[in-house]
Formats: C-alpha cells, structure tokens, sequence
C-alpha cells in the first residue's frame, strides 16, 4: 500500500513540473500524442475552473505564452490581471459555442496522432537533425489555424470544423472555408513546421515567382511524401479529382504560357500571390486551381528528385540553388 502511494505521489509531482518541451510528449514508445489543452481552456473559462487554470499555467506555460500574446494579442502573460482577462475573453457565449461544438466533433484525436506519426516518424529517418515537435491542440479563437514555435505545434481545432460550419459561413469566404477540414489539420502541421525550420532566404535577388514556387513545392513535395501521398497535391492542397485532370491535361500547355508571360521571374506581389494563394484573381485564367504554383513547384522537385535520387531530403531542404535544379530537369 505505501509502496503505490509513493508511486502515486511520484506521478503527481511530475505531472505538477512538466511543461511542454518536446521529450515530454513525443512517447518512449515512438507515438505523438497531441495534448488537449483545448479542453483546459474550456474548463477554465465556461467552468470557471481555477484547476484547470493552473494547468494551463503549470504544465503549459509556452504554449499559454503563445496563446496569449501572440495568437490572441491579450498583453503579457507575466501581467497580474491576465489570466482574469483570458477568462473573460472565451466566455463570450460565441466562443464556448464554438469550443462546445469543437469538444463534439473531435472527441477523440487517435486517427491525427496515428497520421503525425507516420509523417514525422518518416522526416526522423531521412532527416536526423529534425527534432519531433510537442502536439497540443487549443481554441484560438477562430485566429491562427497551426502554431509553431521552438519544438512545438499548437492545432487550432475551431479552424478545422469543416467547410460547411454554419460559423465559418459568416466570417469567410468559400475559398477561404475550403480549407477548413479535419483532413487538412496533418499536411498543414507537417508543412508549417518545415516552413519555420527551413525560412525561405529573402535575399534581394532570389525573391521572384520561380524561387518561392520551388521554395514552397518542396516543402509541399516532402510532405505529400510523408504521408505517403502519391498524387502530388491531394493532402497538402486539398484537390479533388477534377482539378488533378485539369492539372495532368493542361500541366505542358500551362508551363508554356507562364514562360512566355515572363511571370517566373516577377517580384510583383500581385502575381505571386495568384500563384500561391487560394483567393480568386484576375491573373491566372478562370478554371485554374487554387495555388497552382504550389503544385508547378511539385513537379519541378519530383523530376529534380527522380534524376537526383542519391540527394537527401536534408540536402533538398538547405538547397536554394533553384536555377540549377531546373537545369536538371526537362519538363
């Protein structure tokens, strides 16, 4: 009997001084597991639970700092009255709605931590150096989808309620709500963490269309790759078969026209954000998918790739010399 209570005791004082460092979370026996502090938020304003306050506090002070001031712009989490002002702003009848409805679709999280083990099990082997982030997921309040920040990945699960929530319809657009799907949650957490650990180099001369295409296709192409993805643009852009066909049909007469427009090597931000964002614009003619030039840049690093199959990810990553692998190519 004394021997469990001190077993017992040893559990608590080391739930009481965790934090939310990567050792922590990513399991001896080689699983991630994604947190709910989502629920510790509900619990601590709809409740008004000063315990679960506390272990927002206690066992998440990054991931709490990050909620504060940089997701939500509350002011510093060392002010006195904070925590007071972080209650009152998620009982807003609005917000614990949302975290009700949130709580109900996503009651368990199995099927995502299965699926970000896979991907991150398989950037572990082809990238050593890569350390596998702490998961949690919270309530940004409808702000930032994924968070990332020195070993960690926060999921905004109330920015993956799906396309058709009836709160979504009144603040975004559909192309913006296209993206909205608990499919969407894994590439994006693959893809975002990737993004900050290997920053695009804004130099002053490697800033065109051409360079952040390849940037952004090989974070896109490592990431369908470690999904296990093998039509490239289904899991990172979300495509259905309709637009693939029209990807595959169109992709030589495509690659002929945006040379002859002279777009690759344009810094004009207009142009740029025609190709790698989801909005409609008056650049790219009707029926091209969204983010087209995501999807260019995947095809340009997967004949790079199978010409260059001696290359590490590792060393695809650190490579900017974007104007040689094109040279390696013929597509």
């Amino acid at each position: 009997m004394r021997y469990i209570l001190i077993i017992i005791l040893s559990l608590l004082v080391l739930s009481a001084c965790r934090d939310d460092r990567q050792e922590d979370f990513f399991l001896s026996e080689g699983r991630v597991k994604i947190h709910r502090y989502d629920r510790l938020q509900f619990e601590a304003s709809a409740l008004n639970s000063f315990t679960s306050l506390q272990k927002m506090n206690m066992n998440f002070p990054h991931a709490t700092k990050l909620l504060i001031e940089d997701v939500l712009a509350l002011g510093s989490v060392d002010d006195e009255k904070i925590n007071d002002r972080l209650c009152a702003y998620y009982s807003d009848t609005s917000l614990v709605n949302l975290m009700l409805d949130v709580e109900d679709k996503y009651k368990d999280l199995g099927s995502f931590e299965k699926e970000l083990t896979k991907g991150f099990v398989y950037l572990k082997k082809r990238i050593p150096s890569l350390v596998i982030p702490a998961v949690y997921s919270q309530i940004s309040a409808l702000n930032q989808s994924v968070v990332v920040s020195d070993s960690l990945i926060g999921i905004s699960l109330d920015k993956y309620m799906g396309e058709d929530y009836p709160m979504y319809k009144r603040y975004y657009y559909s192309y913006q709500r296209a993206s909205m799907k608990p499919e969407r949650i894994v590439p994006d957490c693959l893809s975002f963490y990737l993004l900050s650990l290997y920053p695009f180099p804004w130099d002053r001369n490697h800033r065109t269309l051409f360079d952040l295409i390849m940037y952004r296709g090989k974070i896109a192409w490592i990431t369908e790759k470690a999904l296990g993805c093998e039509d490239l643009g289904v899991k990172i852009l979300g495509y259905d078969e309709q637009q693939l066909e029209w990807c595959n049909k169109n992709k030589k007469q495509f690659i002929e026209w945006i040379n002859k427009t002279g777009h690759l090597e344009s810094t004009d931000p207009m142009i740029i954000r025609a190709y790698l964002q989801p909005m409609p614009n008056p650049v790219l003619k009707e029926g091209v998918p969204p983010m087209i030039g995501i999807w260019l840049g995947m095809q340009y690093i997967d004949e790079y790739m199978k010409k260059n199959s001696s290359v590490t990810l590792e060393e695809l990553l650190e490579n900017t010399d974007y104007e040689g692998m094109l040279m390696d190519i013929d597509i």
